[in-house]
This record gives C-alpha cells, sequence and structure tokens, in this order.
C-alpha cells in the first residue's frame, strides 16, 4: 500500500492507495486527527510506502506567509512519526513533478490533474454505480495524486504490482 499526504496548514488530505492504484481509505481530515490515522496505520504494518507532498519554491517572487511556515511544520510532524515507527524518511513528491507526470504540462492546475487521473483510472461513478474515485473530492485528489506519482517515479517497472498482496 502506498500512503500519501497532501498537507495544509490545519487540514490534510490523505490517501491510501492499493497495488492497482486504487484509493481504498481517503479523507481530509485535521493534522491532529491525521497523526492518530496515520499512527493506526503504521501499527498495522501496512504501508509499503509513504509520500508527502512537499513545499516548494518556484521563483514567483511572492512572499511566503504563516500558512506556508505552518504546513512545513505539519510535514516535519508527519515525516517523524513515519521515522519513529519505520526509522525511515517518507518520500517527498514536488507539486511539479506531479504536473509533468500526470499532465505533461507545468502550468496544470487541479482541475487538470483530477480529470488526467480520471483518464487513466476510470470514472467517479455514482452511488449506484460507484467508479474508481467514488467518493473523492477536492483535497484528496491531491493526495492521490501525489501517491500515483510517487508510484510512477519510483515503482513503475520494479515489480511493484506483483509483489504486494
Amino acid at each position: 500500500m502506498i500512503l500519501s499526504i497532501d498537507p495544509g496548514n490545519e487540514y490534510s488530505a490523505y490517501s491510501l492507495l492499493n497495488k492497482d492504484l486504487k484509493p481504498v481509505k481517503f479523507g481530509k481530515v485535521l493534522n491532529y486527527e491525521l497523526l492518530k490515522i496515520l499512527e493506526d496505520y503504521l501499527f498495522l504494518d501496512g504501508i509499503d510506502y509513504f509520500a508527502i507532498e512537499m513545499i516548494g519554491h518556484y521563483g514567483t517572487g511572492m512572499p511566503a506567509g504563516k500558512t506556508v511556515f505552518d504546513t512545513c511544520v505539519w510535514i516535519g510532524r508527519f515525516t517523524e512519526l513515519y521515522y519513529h515507527h519505520t526509522g525511515k524518511d517518507p518520500t517527498y513528491i514536488m507539486r511539479k513533478d506531479e504536473k509533468i507526470n500526470l499532465c505533461g504540462n507545468m502550468k496544470a492546475k487541479d482541475s487538470n490533474i483530477r480529470q488526467a487521473l480520471i483518464d487513466r483510472f476510470g470514472a467517479v461513478g455514482t452511488k449506484k454505480n460507484p467508479g474508481w474515485f467514488y467518493g473523492v473530492s477536492k483535497d484528496v485528489w491531491a493526495a492521490i495524486a501525489v501517491g500515483v506519482t510517487f508510484h510512477d517515479l519510483y515503482l513503475e517497472g520494479q515489480g511493484y504490482e506483483k509483489e504486494v498482496n
């Protein structure tokens, strides 16, 4: 399983992707709640990989505000929890890498990333006929994009699909 996070200053989105990259658990919760969720997953030994979107600087000349730095603190807290349980650091995925990997374009927006995921894996679906992404909304799309990009950049071609139950 791949656990991936789109971090925020107060709330973060997460997804747990199975070997086929289908989201089996996901949500957007308060960061303190996510710490507990992560701890529960780590104690279950069901996480093979952990990826977090990392804050980056893109030379826009815009100053960073308090929310950016608060998000950095939470990335550190999630990292520390993972390291404490596994002795490993998570993999940090830059937003620009998600855009290039999924859309082939640095100018891609959230809606382009959502559409690229739907094009690749299938429709969202309905309550009567749930699709690949049924129930996914808002920032959870970004969390899934982190996990899929991690897979594509670090695992594809290494037999991950065959090794993980």
